[in-house]
């Protein structure tokens, strides 16, 4: 089954944390696919990667640019695999079609918005009848993540 960790963004934006941990999943030598809820979205997630820091670089990649096969990190609004992912990062309300194949899934949302915490909550219902062990994160007032669940 798939490690699900939820992470609940209050203090931080998604444009913030995603790279960060983006960057540890590279560290470990995972591949990861990053779905986004629409294609505006998409756009934007993929530009704020190219400049969310000077002094470091985040290889990552929709289809197109290049062979989707060869980007350590895919971004992408469909349900598609093309690298080999081990880990599934789902933004902005996108759902996984399945599970199978990751390692791993991490569902981010924001905390302050109303509806992405009901959807979140019915996700970790579903997440959990499924059988899948799931982990609830959230922000501390200084950015730190603790586990809640």
């Amino acid at each position: 089954m798939t490690e699900v960790l939820f992470y609940h963004l209050q203090n931080a934006p998604l444009e913030r944390v995603l790279p960060q941990l983006l960057g540890r999943s590279l560290e470990r030598g995972w591949k990861a696919v990053v779905k986004v809820g629409g294609a505006e979205r998409l756009d934007a997630i993929n530009n704020s990667l190219w400049t969310f820091s000077d002094e470091s670089f985040l290889p990552h990649g929709t289809r197109d640019d290049g062979p989707s096969a060869l980007m350590p990190v895919y971004l992408t609004v469909d349900d598609d695999n093309p690298n080999g992912a081990n880990v599934l990062f789902l933004v902005d309300g996108a759902e996984p079609a399945s599970l199978e194949g990751y390692e791993r899934c991490v569902l981010m949302f924001d905390g302050r918005d109303e509806e992405a915490v009901a959807a979140a909550r019915e996700q970790w219902k579903s997440i959990k009848a499924e059988g899948h062990e799931a982990t609830y994160w959230q922000q501390n007032a200084e950015g730190r993540w603790e586990k809640k669940a």
